[in-house]
């Protein structure tokens, strides 16, 4: 089900590398086409984005409203199934408290000329979340995604899905309303990410745009980043799992298929001393995906970019690990500590068999939004420092200039910036 790459030579880490860059060269770039998506919103505001709601979305009709209004989210988030609220209230509470640790706390440092050094932190004022629509509904990116801007205070919260010409899902407004959001946009697309970051009479400008979304989305938000702030620019989901024959086999196969099932472009690795566990991980895919609604999905992302490593040793183990530096990272084998001493890339670990992706998905607290595609190099989760600023403050005494001054000459003078020194010098003059 799944091709086997055995990693035991000089040549695997290579041959490993050229594996994973098929998946990122599979992905088409929509540049071209967004740039000119976001040149008319520039230019025609709310006109053009009706425009390309319409044509993407398929609607025929001349919808009057771009948001929901204050009533509708009352009573759409009342018809939430009770099942349903119950999670999404558990899920709050967990994820909340987990992101309330975050918060950093400024601090001020007196040095010994009495000079007085600061740092404060201060929230976004305004903040837009992207959430994917159509048939599907995600809640828990609504929750994922608020949460950590509401914990670091920012004041104003604009959400957007696609639901213009369509019934939202209640679980997304009462998810919404829960977290404080100020206003529930009806569109989605690069057009959207554009008025977001551009701001049009009906779409507020905002300072910051977080959530997932389509490739056209992602390429959007890196087009705009510079003019507003992004989280990242997120590839399709991943994971990998390290597993010894001390797993079982079948939940390892349904931790592959959870992942798989996400997008055909979605990636699920294997990772093993254990070539027996290969066999049954495979007999067990082909069961599972048998009852699977979404087989064609997974299937295709199984088929052409599922893996099996199979290796001969830890230090291989690791080795893999920070090379692919995967968005999930399942462990599953008797040597979980040792290897987790070792892990440098990754953006979320999952330590042993009652730990799958899937609950840090959706209510273990930590954030699901995590680097993809080898990001997880330099970069980390979605957490409540996004959505903070931090800045300095500095107040030299009179003792602190007269002391610090002559080393800033110094410097300045071998940088060759004059003007530098010479703000020094002027202010040790007046102090004589």
């Amino acid at each position: 089900m799944i091709k086997v790459l055995k990693y035991n030579n000089k040549n695997s880490i290579k041959n490993l590398k050229i594996f994973l860059n098929k998946r990122n060269s599979f992905q088409k770039n929509q540049t071209s086409i967004v740039r000119g998506i976001i040149q008319n919103v520039k230019k025609n505001g709310d006109k053009a984005v009706l425009k390309y709601e319409k044509k993407f979305s398929k609607i025929k009709t001349n919808p009057s409203k771009i948001s929901f209004s204050r009533k509708e989210i009352n009573q759409i988030s009342k018809k939430i199934d009770f099942k349903l609220k119950k999670s999404i209230d558990l899920a709050f509470k967990r994820i909340k408290e987990f992101h309330s640790k975050q918060k950093y706390s400024s601090f001020t440092l007196k040095d010994k000329f009495k000079s007085v050094l600061s740092y404060k932190y201060s929230s976004l004022e305004k903040v837009g979340v992207y959430v994917p629509g159509g048939t599907a509904s995600y809640p828990s990116t609504v929750l994922m995604n608020c949460i950590p801007a509401m914990v670091a205070g920012v004041k104003n919260i604009y959400l957007t899905t696609p639901a213009l010409n369509s019934k939202i899902n209640p679980g997304i407004v009462y998810a919404a309303k829960k977290c404080g959001v100020k206003k529930i946009y009806k569109t989605g697309g690069a057009h959207t990410i554009a008025a977001l970051a551009y701001g049009t009479r009906k779409i507020e400008k905002v300072d910051k745009i977080v959530g997932p979304g389509n490739a056209f989305v992602a390429s959007a938000k890196k087009e705009v980043f510079g003019d507003v702030g992004i989280d990242m620019v997120a590839g399709p989901s991943e994971v990998s799992i390290v597993a010894d024959k001390s797993a079982d086999p079948n939940l390892v196969a349904a931790d592959l298929i959870a992942q798989a099932e996400h997008d055909v472009n979605a990636q699920s690795i294997l990772i093993t001393t254990n070539k027996n566990l290969i066999r049954l991980v495979n007999l067990s895919l082909k069961k599972q995906l048998n009852n699977l609604p979404k087989k064609k999905i997974a299937s295709k992302s199984l088929k052409n970019f599922g893996l099996a490593i199979l290796t001969n040793s830890k230090k291989n183990i690791l080795e893999i690990i920070n090379t692919i530096a995967p968005e999930h990272l399942e462990l599953c084998t008797n040597f979980n500590r040792e290897i987790i001493k070792g892990v440098k890339n990754a953006g979320s670990i999952f330590l042993g068999r009652y730990s799958p992706e899937a609950i840090g998905d959706y209510i273990a607290g930590p954030n699901h939004v995590l680097p993809t595609s080898g990001s997880a190099r330099f970069s980390s989760g979605l957490s409540v420092n996004d959505f903070l600023k931090r800045f300095s403050v500095i107040k030299i005494t009179k003792t602190g200039i007269e002391r610090l001054g002559p080393s800033v000459i110094n410097l300045a003078e071998h940088e060759n910036l004059e003007g530098h020194a010479n703000s020094i010098r002027l202010r040790l003059k007046k102090g004589n």
